[in-house]
């Protein structure tokens, strides 16, 4: 899409937004005419259409608008092996050639491995934990195993996946049946040590991310509970991690286990880690020490123009609004949403701290439906693999909202951190751990309202 023509679009679309919380008529939501349907506060976007998570925040000034589509342009844009004259850097090891190529139209991916539209990957490390409290890095391969090569250079390894069929029964005699998934890590390039521990992992969602970073840390520890204090079996907790831009420990808040706690370091790595592309962040090839590593000093060979161009770009993505908000079936799921323990850990609404800079950002309640803190899911979706605070059982709480338009974003959606789960209701009857209980609850439930309940996580 043209400048001109997107800035149009993000106007209207800006004007229709602040249409939407100004002239509700009353009486027709709850809560003294407030809007549901503004998942994102003033950073909601209504459209329903595949490129539902690519619209910007409004209210951008001409400036900030120009860095949001630098930044787009980037994302979007395939890179190619050192040296050229144009987005060079590739490689020589990588997962995958652009940023969009794993989040497919700023949404949620596809669980394949090496493939064009791959959206998968394989974190790897040893038992233990480095000088900063995380993963242990796997001599001669890292801390994730670059599956593809640029020409003339070895992959690290390649990683393959199968399923095979298990059978859930409802206690009303409905069934579904379930895709378990089976890793397999073969030709290392080098022997992988036996005690290699591995995460496979889908690239999750990038738009919304603005108003996650600007939840206060206080609001988040509020709803931690470690020790169960309220004995309800729910023991959310932070993850604290380091980063490397300012050398200290800081709340995780985005990664599929709290594992990062910034976007510049979130982007900076996706960059360095996944197309093997240096930046000022992470200025070293991930293949530094190996024998595929290029010889070339061109390293960052990102500017960090773009690299901020690209962090301001997800930063600025707006939320998808609400749909069918009135529907009776999809009102009567969302009060079973809470009535079964779901909002326990998907917590429906959070207030984001005040910023002057994005006033569509800024003391913004939204409805994420994630307290963004750690919980055990339980032994079926562990990995295994510790990362600073979460254990190997322990995942953050995935935000909900937008999880209705996966289909239409994505083609075909899937879900969970490994994209196991084919639709909605696989994903809720695979949680485990603190989320059994409600699982069990959702199961007990009729046909009718099991039905209830996912038009309401469809209406997301």
């Amino acid at each position: 899409m043209s400048m001109s023509k997107k800035l149009l679009v993000v106007g209207l679309l800006g004007v229709i937004t602040i249409l939407g919380i100004w002239c509700t008529k009353p009486g027709l939501f709850p809560e003294d005419g407030y809007d549901p349907r503004l998942s994102g506060g003033m950073a909601t976007i209504f459209d329903l259409s595949s490129q539902s998570f690519s619209h910007p925040i409004p209210g951008l000034s001409a400036w900030d608008s120009h860095v949001h589509e630098k930044g787009d342009q980037i994302f979007e844009q395939n890179f190619v092996a050192a040296p050229a004259p144009l987005f060079s850097g590739l490689g020589p090891i990588f997962n995958n050639v652009s940023c969009i190529s794993c989040h497919h139209n700023d949404g949620k991916g596809t669980p394949s491995f090496g493939a064009v539209n791959s959206s998968m990957l394989m974190r790897v490390s040893l038992p233990g934990e480095d000088e900063h409290g995380g993963p242990v890095p796997v001599p001669g391969f890292g801390l994730q195993i670059q599956d593809r090569s640029v020409l003339g250079y070895v992959p690290e390894a390649r990683v393959s996946v199968s399923y095979h069929d298990s059978v859930v029964s409802y206690p009303d005699g409905n069934t579904v049946v379930l895709q378990v998934p089976v890793y397999t890590v073969s030709n290392p390039y080098i022997a992988l040590p036996a005690s290699t521990l591995f995460s496979p992992r889908m690239a999750p969602p990038v738009f919304g991310l603005g108003l996650l970073l600007r939840v206060p840390e206080s609001e988040i520890l509020s709803h931690a509970d470690p020790d169960d204090a309220d004995h309800d079996g729910i023991k959310g907790h932070p993850n604290y991690v380091y980063d490397p831009v300012l050398g200290k420990q800081v709340l995780g808040r985005f990664g599929l286990k709290a594992n990062v706690g910034t976007l510049l370091v979130q982007v900076a790595s996706a960059f360095q880690q996944d197309m093997g592309i240096t930046n000022p962040v992470f200025p070293q090839e991930n293949a530094a020490g190996q024998p595929q590593v290029d010889g070339l000093h061109d390293d960052p060979e990102l500017p960090d123009s773009l690299l901020n161009a690209v962090k301001f770009y997800v930063e600025t993505l707006a939320v998808p609004a609400r749909r069918n908000v009135t529907d009776p079936q999809v009102k009567a799921g969302e009060q079973l949403f809470s009535q079964i323990g779901c909002a326990s850990c998907h917590l429906p609404t959070l207030y984001t701290d005040v910023d002057v800079n994005f006033p569509a950002l800024s003391n913004q309640r939204i409805h994420p439906y994630t307290d963004l803190l750690l919980h055990d899911m339980g032994p079926a979706l562990a990995d295994g693999r510790p990362d600073y605070q979460a254990s190997g059982s322990e995942w953050r709480t995935a935000p909900l909202w937008g999880i209705g338009l996966f289909p239409k974003t994505n083609g075909t959606a899937y879900y969970l951190h490994d994209g196991r789960a084919r639709n909605i209701e696989e994903a809720i009857l695979w949680h485990g751990g603190e989320a059994r209980k409600a699982k069990q609850n959702f199961m007990q439930l009729t046909a009718s309202q099991r039905q209830a309940v996912l038009a309401f996580l469809q209406s997301l």
